[in-house]
């Protein structure tokens, strides 16, 4: 298994004949490392919703690269037939996962260099958009280096981190958010000792996030979701790290179900609650968090993935929300690209913006 393209982020790439996007299917990790390769609508579209590409930036990157790949499949004679059915895959993509703002941000990022261009030939719009593309990748990764550097400010030497789900190179590029500090740091020959929640009911800490931490050589310990509050009570949290998937303008947050769990036991307990993400996860049409739409999952992630067998009474009524939302009021500081916000969000927030 090679280990440096998991925990680097090359899990995202267009193919060298520009036909395909390859990607590491998450699904199967830790226990093996595999890639799909995405060509059609219906590929991208499950490949989005299946969590086989997942965490907000990849997923961004991912439907960058998969609508210009389905762009060079477009026929049409004339724009307005090209842009028709541009938008149309547009549109099928993003009704893949609702809550993940970097996927309609990277779309519409992609559909407005069409719409700017129409007076330019399809050759010349498809090398503007492999161009664009590109250019979101290549951006990610300079943000999540950014981040790191601001994140690794909030913490010293020794310290102990917790964190929820996963939000590293698998989940972005390159050095991810809430853990890029982390690897980052290690790289500088600072140690950490990190506590990683299990994230119920998908397992992304346990089966993605110690998969990253183990592999890079910091000292990782996985926890089962409910055991959080005795390890901070136990003195050994020193700050807690998480991603987000949409920021609202006054710093609520959308991120994995039992992130904002984890921000009020980090406020009962006196320790502070941080949130990484680049600028392109804050929605400014999202006043509050109650305009974030949360994404419903199959019951079955409850009570069957993952078992041998049912681990519940068969057609007992489960409820599966991917996300929850921590209120503002429970967060630190918001490390972006840019900066850190702290409280004002409402001021903050905007001043990233101008």
């Amino acid at each position: 298994m090679d280990i440096s393209i998991a925990t680097k982020g090359d899990n995202v790439k267009l193919s060298e004949d520009k036909k395909s996007v390859i990607l590491i299917d998450q699904t199967k990790l830790p226990n093996s490392l595999e890639y799909i390769t995405v060509q059609t609508p219906g590929d991208l579209y499950n490949a989005i919703f299946e969590l086989k590409v997942r965490g907000a930036p990849a997923i961004g990157i991912a439907a960058a690269y998969g609508i210009y790949v389905l762009a060079r499949q477009i026929e049409a004679d004339n724009y307005e037939d090209f842009l028709a059915e541009f938008r149309e895959q547009k549109d099928y993509i993003n009704s893949s996962r609702p809550t993940a703002v970097n996927l309609s941000w990277a779309l519409n990022r992609m559909e407005q260099l069409v719409t700017a261009n129409s007076d330019k030939s399809r050759a010349e719009i498809l090398a503007l958009l492999e161009k664009e593309c590109v250019s979101i990748h290549e951006e990610d990764i300079a943000m999540c280096l950014a981040i790191s550097e601001y994140g690794l400010t909030l913490i010293k030497d020794g310290d102990g981190i917790l964190t929820h789900c996963n939000a590293g190179p698998l989940a972005t590029s390159k050095y991810g958010t809430a853990l890029g500090p982390l690897l980052l740091g290690k790289e500088r020959g600072m140690d950490f000792r990190v506590f990683a929640d299990e994230t119920r009911p998908l397992l992304q800490g346990a089966r993605l996030t110690t998969y990253e931490l183990f592999h890079a050589g910091i000292d990782v310990t996985l926890i089962c979701d409910n055991m959080a509050s005795l390890v901070m009570k136990n003195g050994w949290i020193n700050a807690c790290f998480i991603g987000c998937d949409r920021i609202a303008a006054n710093g609520d947050t959308a991120n994995k179900i039992g992130s904002s769990a984890v921000a009020i036991l980090a406020k009962h307990y006196g320790i502070p609650f941080y949130v990484l993400g680049p600028t392109s996860t804050i929605d400014m049409n999202c006043q509050t968090g109650d305009d974030i739409e949360i994404e419903l999952r199959d019951p079955g992630e409850i009570s069957e993935k993952y078992y041998v067998k049912p681990m519940a009474q068969v057609g007992v009524k489960c409820y599966n929300p991917a996300f929850d939302v921590t209120d503002h009021s429970l967060i630190t500081g918001i490390v972006t690209e840019k900066g850190i916000c702290r409280p004002p969000y409402s001021e903050s927030i905007v001043a990233l913006f101008k």
